[in-house]
């Protein structure tokens, strides 16, 4: 007899991941054209079936699952709606569906009018979002990481529009990207990584500063990658903007993390600003006024503590020494 939490366990166990060499897939991710989830009712067949626990273990579940398992399919090779009004109309309710297989079918829909008709769906953004947030939430892999895809293709769709509505989304691909199942784990970085080139700096950093300060070491890990790779595509104009004083103490802050991804974050941001500081002086009225100041060391003495002036710049001169003694 298993015990409590192999049981539970293999409850957790996402269908995709159940292999039986008699099933046959069915096709959830058919476009909406106004017909029920084709082998909709092989989906209602459930039978016991025999799984793999932790990468080799193989036992008899007991339990019934749907026979069903799960295509993720990239965004290019994502095809167009034949019927875009009908999906429109089913689309909120598929997503509130307590059925995973339509829930799933809604979202792939919500990829395709973010690709072929953005403009059609724009006006739905507002009640869409909450529900992509909800199946984030859902305990199915299938599910979540048909929603972070979906997460994905939404930031590359309407960019900045979704700046009101980014808190949740934004929380919850933190949370992913920093759990234990790689395959989530890395749909939530790439959904990320999509964020950051889709979202105006200037609007995301914002968003982005109070969870480099989270609890969880590993959301600030994520934090502060995102952080990193966003400050780049504000410029010097934008860096002028928002305040290279306050970027170098955010990324002063990460230098002592207990991970290595946000220190290597850290350091990669200063490195930057560095870079940008050492070409225009112009970035602070202070520095134009006092010459004597023009100095990366001064500046960073200026505004941070002594033992943080010192990290930083112990960070930012470690990299030139190497390029000279390899020169």
């Amino acid at each position: 007899m298993m015990s409590g939490n192999a049981l539970r366990d293999l409850n957790a166990l996402p269908t995709f991941e159940r292999k039986n060499d008699s099933s046959s897939k069915g096709n959830i991710t058919k476009p909406c054209n106004g017909n029920t989830i084709e082998n909709f009712e092989e989906h209602q067949k459930k039978r016991p079936v025999s799984v793999d626990i932790n990468g080799g273990e193989t036992v008899n579940s007991g339990v019934e699952v749907a026979n069903l398992e799960v295509e993720y399919i990239e965004s290019e090779n994502l095809s167009d709606l034949e019927d875009v009004d009908t999906c429109l109309k089913k689309l909120l309710a598929g997503l509130d569906s307590k059925d995973w297989v339509l829930v799933v079918e809604a979202l792939n829909n919500v990829r395709r009018l973010s690709i072929f008709h953005k403009e059609a769906m724009h006006s739905m953004l507002g009640d869409l979002i909450p529900l992509v947030v909800k199946s984030l939430k859902n305990p199915r892999s299938a599910v979540c990481k048909t929603a972070i895809m979906t997460s994905a293709d939404i930031f590359s769709a309407y960019n900045d529009d979704l700046i009101d509505s980014l808190d949740p989304l934004l929380l919850q691909l933190l949370l992913k990207s920093s759990q234990d199942k790689r395959f989530v784990c890395e749909a939530a970085e790439r959904a990320l990584e999509a964020m950051t080139t889709s979202v105006s700096p200037m609007l995301l950093l914002p968003k982005l500063q109070p969870y480099v300060k989270n609890r969880n070491p590993r959301i600030r890990a994520k934090a502060s990658m995102c952080f990193s790779h966003s400050v780049p595509r504000l410029g010097v104009e934008g860096i002028k903007e928002y305040g290279i004083d306050k970027l170098i103490q955010v990324a002063a802050s990460q230098l002592s993390d207990q991970l290595p991804a946000s220190r290597e974050a850290a350091r990669t941001l200063l490195l930057e600003l560095q870079t940008v500081y050492e070409k225009s002086h112009g970035l602070s009225t202070t520095i134009s006024e006092h010459p004597e100041m023009d100095t990366w060391e001064n500046f960073c003495q200026s505004k941070l503590s002594p033992l943080s002036a010192q990290a930083v710049l112990r960070a930012t001169n470690i990299p030139r020494e190497g390029l000279v003694i390899g020169s």
